[in-house]
């Protein structure tokens, strides 16, 4: 594996050596594959145009997995392929794409993308439309619709285990950039110069990440060596890009492990600068001096990669909820330091705050910051046990959230905090009748405590008094 990784990156501008492994080679089946995707193949071959399975599909079925989504690469331009499909509209400005509707299922299609020409090249007036290719000064592709050949986009691709097409001609798979071999060697390789691939679109350092836990595989030294001191490019990327890119990483399965790599390449503080703060050092992250945010961060995502993997159903809301409590609390008796708020009035203006510096990195809908409002408020509300409270949080829509939150707080801090978690899991599973005599419980014994300790207060001010006369 490691001798592997230090093979050379392919160039980008050299000309690719295609290799085809035949039917009798690989293991792909046209029944592993959608009955749309195999519509769409067909009719644009039969209509004289060349159309491939290409990228994630074709490596997930070579993996013997279940593919997401089948996207296609033809030669035919996204206006050709609207022209064949009644049910196609065509998306995107930055990377044109047409997409095929079948009911719930989308077919992708892309055309092949060409190489860029540089403005100091006699390049004709198409290459140097500014509305087909564009780059920002940082190097990142703002515009991708350059056309090209089938060799010309395998190079143009991110990953050498994404350059692969099948052909539904002959079922054979064309291979330009050796990515069979690094499938079955488990290596992440980027096409082309790392830092520039990087600088194109700094998401493909998010993407490195993302197969590498999801396969299980390594990234190679020379993809990997540039992204520490690329990962500040994250911050030019939409946030509303980054809040989608957020879910691929942290809830498809496989987030506990992501999270360690981010952490591992620098990753995790653009996203999470909030977080971020409350964290150790890579180099100090060890299992016993991890701290509470830390605890907090890898049992809930722990917890999401269980439930995912037992088909549960699972809430961005709560995992941002559960992710940001200790940011959250921290900034609360901040406020309470610096202005002397009481502490709802702490709790409520460090929400906004949190949840402004968290929105400017990662655009979190207001649909869910909503609901992570109403979890981090039934934190405080939880903690009240009268009758009339304890009925009216326990009927409150998010109760199970909050209360999944206040079990998660408890496993990290034990104390009071798990005698709580504790009454409030009783107090879901009893009967109606033993639910009041809880509460009336609940309420005396805070009544001895009081009377206790208002007792111990008078004798201690008496005992004062005697010793001043």
């Amino acid at each position: 594996m490691e001798t592997l990784s230090t093979l050379p990156s392919l160039s980008v501008e050299s000309s690719p050596v295609m290799k085809i492994i035949t039917r009798s080679q690989h293991n792909i089946s046209r029944q592993s594959i959608s009955e749309n995707a195999l519509k769409v193949l067909y009719r644009l071959n039969k209509q004289g145009y060349e159309a491939y399975l290409v990228g994630g599909c074709v490596r997930d079925l070579l993996l013997g997995k279940t593919p997401k989504d089948f996207d296609i690469a033809t030669n035919a331009t996204p206006e050709q392929v609207q022209k064949s499909f009644r049910n196609c509209r065509l998306v995107g400005r930055r990377f044109r794409l047409a997409h095929i509707m079948f009911g719930k299922e989308i077919i992708e299609v892309a055309t092949f993308r060409g190489e860029h020409a540089d403005l100091n090249d006699n390049a004709s007036e198409t290459q140097l439309d500014t509305n087909a290719s564009k780059r920002s000064q940082a190097g990142m592709l703002l515009r991708d619709n350059v056309y090209g050949t089938i060799e010309q986009d395998a190079v143009r691709r991110d990953f050498t285990i994404n350059s692969l097409y099948y052909s539904v001609k002959d079922f054979s798979i064309r291979d330009y950039c050796n990515g069979v071999d690094d499938l079955k060697n488990g290596v992440i390789r980027l096409i082309g110069d790392p830092k520039t691939r990087y600088q194109e679109d700094p998401v493909r350092m998010l993407r490195a990440i993302r197969f590498a836990a999801k396969l299980d595989m390594t990234i190679d030294a020379q993809s990997a060596a540039p992204i520490k001191n690329l990962a500040p490019l994250l911050k030019n990327i939409p946030s509303a890009r980054l809040f989608d890119e957020s879910l691929k990483l942290l809830q498809t399965g496989y987030g506990y492990q992501t999270y360690l790599l981010l952490r591992k390449y620098g990753l995790f503080s653009p996203l999470f600068p909030t977080i971020s703060r409350l964290l150790s050092s890579p180099e100090q992250h060890t299992k016993l001096h991890l701290s509470h945010a830390e605890q907090m961060i890898e049992q809930t995502l722990k917890n999401t990669d269980y439930r995912i993997r037992n088909n549960q159903r699972i809430n961005p809301a709560f995992l941002f909820a559960a992710m940001l409590w200790y940011p959250l609390s921290e900034q609360t008796q901040s406020l309470i330091l610096e202005s002397g708020l009481t502490y709802h009035d702490a709790f409520d203006l460090a929400m906004h705050d949190i949840l402004g510096e968290q929105c400017s990195t990662i655009s979190i809908p207001k649909r869910l910051t909503a609901v992570m409002c109403d979890i981090w408020r039934l934190q405080l509300r939880l903690n009240k046990r009268s009758l009339k409270r304890v009925k009216a949080v326990f009927e409150h829509p998010k109760f199970r959230a909050g209360y999944d939150l206040l079990e998660l707080r408890a496993s990290i801090e034990k104390g009071e905090l798990l005698e709580l978690a504790t009454w409030w899991d009783e107090y879901q599973h009893s009967e109606q009748s033993n639910r009041e005599q809880m509460i009336t419980q609940v309420i005396s014994a805070e009544k001895k405590h009081n009377n206790k300790y208002r007792k111990s207060k008078n004798t201690r001010a008496r005992s004062t008094n005697k010793s001043s006369q």
